[in-house]
């Protein structure tokens, strides 16, 4: 079989069964609810596939960020990577539910459709109080947040400190958990919603198109936001919601300790804190085994990550971002469960050639077109070498 000896093969080899794990937790539900029970009492499949992600993201996004060394280049690259197929998806989702095989939140039509397009088109509705066109879309907000907070670190030239970032979220999750067991933005909030949206908005275009000072104060600004939305907006509670981008900070300090900015003690200690406090914030059997067994996934596919993958396998990571977006899309139409993977795989790498790829090389190209700020490399750390 052939094998993709990549050093970032494993990334991709670790996206393609977290995409295929949510799609598969999903339509579980959808087609075999009784024995779903079952195995969702025991591990929460989709939670699994979700942490994953998360601490994938956390692996690779600052190190990204901290290579180009410029904040225009990183949010031209998100946008361009997440915004096609997205608003594609939204696009279809509408479609559908105007034919009657997908499901709307009802929330929506209750809500100001400005407020509405602003969390959906940002991704960050999960945050503001406002439905999600898409269910899955909740998790693209703790993503935003995520990156607003690396952007703020980097721009401060505190990047380093990934490790204690991700120790800090944890115990405040913990104490903020306690206090906040619910959204504080959310309801009827519109306003506050809205004055939020569109101050993130504002700080990311400036912290791409300023410079000096004002792109700094921007990019902190940023990233103090992003912490404020996840604190008072999520849906799942302060607990939960910090226990992310805790998480994420935990794939970060991996990295760090990879390329020998910290002891991996340090790491090991980031990761284990995380942990203890992560597998609290649910009651819920099935939450706990999840968080445990995304770690431990992780961490075996880095330690393998100088092997060969199968090339199939890398392929499924390619592409994982349509199986995670579309496949509650395809639910609605699919008669069955096999059906409904044999229809998922090959419509997702359509997708991903026709809109997602294009979409990208578009990206590279203006990323490379625009001027570029001096490259910095965070205070005692090796310049990051993956993308």
């Amino acid at each position: 079989m052939a094998s993709i000896p990549s050093r970032l093969a494993w990334l991709d080899a670790l996206r393609g069964p977290a995409a295929l794990a949510v799609a598969l937790h999903h339509s579980g539900w959808t087609f075999i609810p009784d024995l779903w029970a079952e195995v969702d009492s025991r591990i929460d499949v989709g939670t699994w596939g979700v942490f994953v992600f998360f601490l994938v993201s956390g692996y690779i996004i600052p190190a990204s960020l901290e290579r180009r060394g410029d904040l225009r280049v990183f949010w031209i690259g998100r946008a361009f990577r997440l915004l096609p197929l997205l608003l594609v998806a939204l696009g279809l989702a509408l479609l559908l539910a105007y034919a009657g095989t997908f499901a709307l939140h009802e929330g929506l039509s209750t809500r100001p459709l400005p407020l509405v397009v602003l969390g959906n088109v940002t991704m960050l509705q999960e945050l503001l109080g406002v439905p999600a066109v898409i269910g899955v879309m909740w998790t693209l907000s703790y993503e935003m947040a995520f990156y607003l907070m690396a952007a703020g670190l980097f721009s401060a030239g505190r990047a380093h400190r990934s490790a204690a970032t991700a120790i800090a979220l944890a115990i405040s999750a913990v104490l903020l958990g306690l206090l906040l067991p619910g959204p504080v933005i959310g309801g009827r909030a519109d306003l506050v919603a809205a004055v939020l949206g569109v101050a993130t908005v504002a700080v990311i275009v400036v912290s791409a198109r300023a410079a000096g000072g004002v792109r700094t104060a921007a990019a902190v600004a940023g990233g103090l936001l992003g912490v404020v939305l996840v604190v008072l907006g999520s849906r799942i509670g302060a607990w939960q919601g910090l226990i992310v981008p805790a998480m994420m900070f935990a794939g970060t300090a991996v990295h760090r300790a990879e390329q020998g900015a910290i002891r991996w003690r340090t790491a090991i200690v980031t990761v284990l804190t995380v942990l203890a406090c992560g597998v609290l914030a649910k009651d819920d059997p099935g939450w706990a085994p999840a968080l445990l067994l995304a770690a431990g996934f992780f961490a075996a596919a880095f330690a393998l990550r100088r092997r060969s993958f199968p090339r199939w396998l890398a392929h499924l990571g390619v592409i994982s971002f349509s199986l995670y977006l579309l496949h509650p899309l395809l639910l609605g139409v699919s008669p069955n469960l096999p059906l409904f993977f044999l229809v998922l795989v090959p419509l997702c790498y359509l997708t991903h050639r026709l809109i997602e790829a294009p979409a990208q090389r578009l990206g590279r190209r203006l990323a490379r077109s625009s001027p570029r700020e001096p490259a910095r490399e965070p205070t005692g750390e090796s310049a990051p070498g993956t993308s």
